[in-house]
């Protein structure tokens, strides 16, 4: 599933093509049409993120995407190219056209609904005013586990499984610890981190969690293998003890984590 850091992206990405455009709107596949019609001829006003969630606002009305598991983004050039397959929504400025398939959610929203969604999600560690209070309250009111906390997008929104291996290796800290446990200055230590990570995660267009010196090869853009610490590398050696990098389902995701330099 995209982590925040893509969904900010996007919304970057879709301002600079199509925002102060009035917009063509279909649904292909026929399971948006009454929204799309609706979006039809209007003006894309404005583009937000808010964790793993994308909104586009025409005048009063909100396109709410939240693209889970199996959603994609393209956009090209005009002409856009003949609709095939699921296409959930195409929309196609002056210039470019954006195809949406296979979304979690797609649907409109008047700005009181946006509120409600916007109301049941955490912190945005990329939002302009992040809020890193809110972040360590909800946690040390919590008795789950700091890993099953960090998956959790009414604790903090936009973390998903790479970010929440990959802070908590950075900050050695157990994954199994209970939020409760944990005091405020640990708290915002990762929040602090989050912010580092998401944010370089924007700036690359991927994520990349460690330092040259933990690479193999430290010079130059980091490769697939040696961009994290702990995520995706069950059985291999910790880069910093070379104990085996352990892995176990925790809230419905394989996390993983280093025995020893998170004991």
């Amino acid at each position: 599933m995209p982590e925040g850091h893509t969904i900010h992206r996007l919304a970057r990405r879709h301002a600079r093509l199509l925002v102060g455009q009035r917009v063509t709107a279909d649904s292909p596949q026929g399971r948006f049409e009454d929204g799309a019609r609706l979006l039809d001829g209007r003006v894309l006003s404005a583009t937000d993120a808010w964790g793993k969630h994308l909104f586009h606002q025409y005048d009063d009305v909100w396109l709410h995407v939240h693209l889970g598991l199996y959603g994609k983004f393209r956009d090209g050039l005009l002409p856009a190219p003949e609709a095939r397959g699921a296409l959930r929504l195409r929309l196609v400025g002056e210039e470019h056209w954006l195809e949406l398939r296979g979304p979690t959610a797609c649907e409109l929203l008047t700005d009181a609904e946006r509120k409600v969604v916007l109301a049941r999600l955490g912190p945005d560690p990329l939002r302009r005013r992040p809020d890193a209070d809110a972040f360590v309250d909800r946690v040390l009111r919590s008795r789950a586990p700091i890993g099953t906390l960090l998956m959790d997008q009414s604790v903090v929104a936009g973390v998903g499984n790479v970010y929440r291996a990959e802070v908590l290796f950075r900050q050695r800290l157990d994954p199994f610890r209970l939020g409760r446990d944990h005091d405020a200055g640990e708290l915002r230590a990762v929040w602090d981190d989050l912010v580092v990570l998401l944010r370089a995660g924007v700036r690359a267009g991927r994520i990349v969690t460690t330092s040259p010196d933990d690479r193999e090869r430290p010079s130059g853009r980091p490769r697939r293998v040696d961009s994290h610490y702990v995520y995706g590398r069950a059985g291999l050696p910790c880069r910093t003890c070379r104990t085996p990098v352990q892995d176990t389902l925790v809230a419905a995701r394989r996390l993983f984590w280093c025995p020893v330099c998170q004991a």
